[in-house]
């Protein structure tokens, strides 16, 4: 089976496209793969380090403004289209395969022009605009959680799938995990706010964290991002937080899958994958959405766990030290609520997404 996969911008984009790609190498060790990407996005450095080939086009995102710069980016996306069905001929798949971003319109467009299966992916609950369109005319849109369904009323088929899950955090057991963290009895708070930091993340925690005492009854394991890590210490030292023992400052977190799974909750932003992550291991959550994303997707993310009793959200405007503590303490000093958030986290995550659409490709394909 041949699959050509296209998805990029962001590594929220890329690592599903990653992940279907791997697991259908590993359901089928012929399967042959080919992404399409630009060079500007993540794809470009991860897809080779993943060991794929990827094909090169380029495409920027369209506005609704009439606009110099939009018929340009109109007319790129018109050429990418032209040298995707390029690409489509020379590789010959059996199934074209978006995960979002603007390079997955152009592929799938031109998949769906040459009557190939396409299947398309979106992990947020608010579809991007990409996959809204594409929804139409392709094949199969899946969709990682069920609220999507009101976005997508045009859609000629939706399929349930989550969002792959790395397998390493499903494998990775609390009881060793807390050990590796040196945890007992004592209650873990992890704080990050992605690879690069969120700066009020960052303020709002140190403030948090400066009123804590060290009484060994909390821990915190606190990532500041690597471009704020300095300024993150040295405010931690202004406030004395460097000599609370209870408390550690890290600027990236390498072994995530251990942190997140001996934790006893979590303060983190919304993206797809994290919450998706966070219900996967039936973990209490406070989600605090990013407002600078586009459609606002970040706060739907959140939306989708807290409405259902997963977590609790917090906007960025209502984000301080006391409405940090409060929500934190909510959690931490009730079992009961504890477990029923862990209870709806359970109940709307989806481990098994890749087998899922695994599956459906085999269907589509056949």
């Amino acid at each position: 089976m041949k699959i050509l996969l296209a998805g990029g911008g962001t590594a929220g984009h890329i690592n599903p496209a990653l992940a279907i790609a791997g697991y259908s190498k590993e359901m089928d060790k012929n399967t042959e793969i080919l992404f399409v990407g630009t060079k500007k996005g993540l794809e470009s450095t991860l897809v080779p380090q993943a060991g794929y080939e990827i094909k090169y086009v380029k495409v920027e995102g369209l506005s609704k403004k009439l606009t110099f710069e939009n018929f340009k980016s109109l007319l790129h996306m018109l050429i990418a289209k032209s040298k995707c069905k390029k690409i489509i001929k020379e590789f010959k798949p059996d199934i074209v395969i978006g995960t979002g971003g603007y390079v997955c319109a152009p592929a799938v467009m031109a998949a769906n022009s040459m009557n190939i299966p396409t299947l398309i992916h979106e992990q947020n609950v608010f579809p991007g605009s990409a996959i809204k369109y594409l929804s139409e005319k392709s094949s199969v849109t899946a969709i990682s959680f069920d609220e999507s369904r009101r976005y997508l009323t045009g859609a000629k088929e939706i399929l349930f799938t989550g969002n792959p899950i790395r397998p390493s955090i499903l494998k990775c057991k609390r009881e060793d995990a807390r050990k590796r963290f040196n945890l007992k009895k004592e209650k873990m708070i992890l704080i990050f706010g992605g690879s690069l930091g969120a700066e009020t993340i960052n303020r709002v925690s140190l403030e948090y964290m400066s009123e804590l005492g060290q009484n060994g009854e909390r821990r915190v394991l606190f990532a500041t991002g690597q471009r704020n890590y300095d300024k993150c210490v040295q405010k931690a030292k202004e406030l004395g937080i460097d000599k609370n023992s209870d408390i550690s400052i890290v600027p990236y977190i390498h072994n995530m899958d251990e942190a997140m799974n001996a934790s006893d909750v979590c303060v983190c932003r919304s993206g797809a994958i994290t919450v998706s992550e966070l219900c996967a291991i039936s973990k209490p959550a406070i989600l605090i959405p990013s407002p600078n994303v586009t459609n606002n997707h970040q706060e739907y993310n959140a939306r989708a766990l807290s409405d259902n009793g997963a977590a609790i959200t917090i906007l960025e405007k209502d984000f301080n030290k006391v409405s940090l503590k409060d929500a934190i303490e909510s959690i931490l000093s009730d079992e009961e609520k504890t477990i029923m958030m862990q209870k709806n986290s359970k109940k709307i995550s989806s481990v098994n997404a890749l087998e899922i659409i695994y599956s459906k490709i085999k269907e589509l394909t056949e």
